[in-house]
């Protein structure tokens, strides 16, 4: 099955805890899901399918640790040449315009590395959704799919 590399964003510890929740559900679907906070572009690179799960912070901004990676991965610009990738932006709506802005921009900048989007970026808001889970499990049980 898929070797996806989990890079991770987080601000409070709620994105990484997301990424652990997920973590048994691939394993036992086959999968190898290994967890970056932040990682490098050598890992990014080196992975068959990326999965990116980052918290949003202040308006619209990466977490320091991931936008580490965003920052070289903008610099270096490997190509993904159609690697599969998907995206879980958390936020909080009362932000308006920036709501999820963390996850938007590394969707754009995976698209422009010519990333293949496996599906649909996830949005969760921390407004309506305090515990993520129950909201990115079907998503990501329809990821994995996907990827089959």
């Amino acid at each position: 099955m898929a070797n996806i590399k989990c890079f991770i964003g987080t601000v409070y510890g709620g994105a990484e805890a997301l990424a652990e929740q997920l973590k048994p559900i691939a394993d036992k679907q086959g999968h190898d899901l290994s967890l970056f906070n932040p990682g490098t572009v050598a890992d990014f690179i080196e992975s068959d399918v990326i999965l990116v799960i980052t918290s949003t912070t202040g308006q619209g901004d990466i977490p320091y640790e991931l936008e580490s990676l965003y920052l070289a991965l903008e610099s270096e610009l490997p190509t993904m040449q159609n690697k599969p990738f998907a995206v879980i932006a958390m936020g909080d709506s009362s932000y308006g315009d920036t709501f999820c802005g963390a996850g938007k921009k590394f969707r754009e900048l995976l698209l422009s590395l010519q990333g293949s989007e496996a599906v649909a970026m996830l949005k969760i808001d921390a407004t309506e959704n305090y515990d993520p889970a129950p909201v990115a499990l079907p998503w990501f049980n329809t990821f994995l799919t996907a990827l089959n």
